[in-house]
């Protein structure tokens, strides 16, 4: 173990063919979009009086977290398998049109977490205090907006890894709010199956909450 990661031995690691073969290719992130059911999650931040982007960020990160195929990255010649991933997030104060981005630890609640991201926040007076770190998701919300399809700049990083996670404006639909939500992964890392996955343990969540 290094710091907060492990170095995974590619001649003993399943996943190093698949992982080659989509490290070559031109455009080896893809993404994909859905529809979650915020109806009870949405109920509960108000609540609570929590941000619903806070929470919402909160209950995305925990998820992916649980599942180690959002957790790999490269780093320089090696491919390491981080512990925890934190979050990092696009952010527009009231009154402000042009977004922050901030870098927020995860914290063991979600009490927690809204408390200490708030304060990050707040005490946070730059536009960009660099870019993400490897070990973080990288958040951005479109709350103005429904949308089906989503795409990200990008900056020619082939071996950038760090899933990427946007949501729109939710809406009613037969009696329940829905939300469109999508997540843009590494292909060398994560497949259709493992972003089934997250979003099955995703609606669980925001279900149960």
């Amino acid at each position: 173990m290094t710091d907060n990661y492990k170095i995974i031995d590619i001649s003993t690691w399943p996943r190093w063919t698949h992982c080659r073969v989509f490290r070559e290719a031109v455009q080896p992130q893809y993404c994909i979009t859905v529809e979650v059911d915020v109806t009870n999650f949405r109920e509960k931040v108000r609540q609570n009086g929590w941000s619903f982007t806070l929470a919402f960020i909160y209950a995305v990160a925990c998820c992916a977290n649980e599942i180690e195929e959002f957790r790999y990255r490269f780093l320089g010649d090696d491919i390491v398998l981080y512990d925890s991933i934190d979050t990092s997030f696009s952010y527009i104060s009231e009154g402000d049109d042009l977004f922050k981005f901030i870098n927020a630890p995860l914290k063991p609640t979600i009490e927690d977490y809204i408390d200490n991201t708030t304060k990050i926040i707040a005490a946070q007076k730059e536009y960009f205090t660099g870019p993400p770190k490897p070990d973080t998701y990288i958040f951005s919300a479109l709350p103005w907006l429904n949308y089906t399809h989503v795409s990200h700049t990008e900056t020619g990083q082939k071996d950038k890894a760090n899933p990427m996670f946007d949501w729109g404006k939710y809406h009613e639909r037969d009696n329940r709010i829905v939300m469109p939500f999508s997540v843009q992964v590494h292909h060398s890392f994560v497949d259709g199956i493992h972003v089934a996955r997250l979003v099955d343990r995703l609606q669980r969540y925001l279900d149960e909450l």
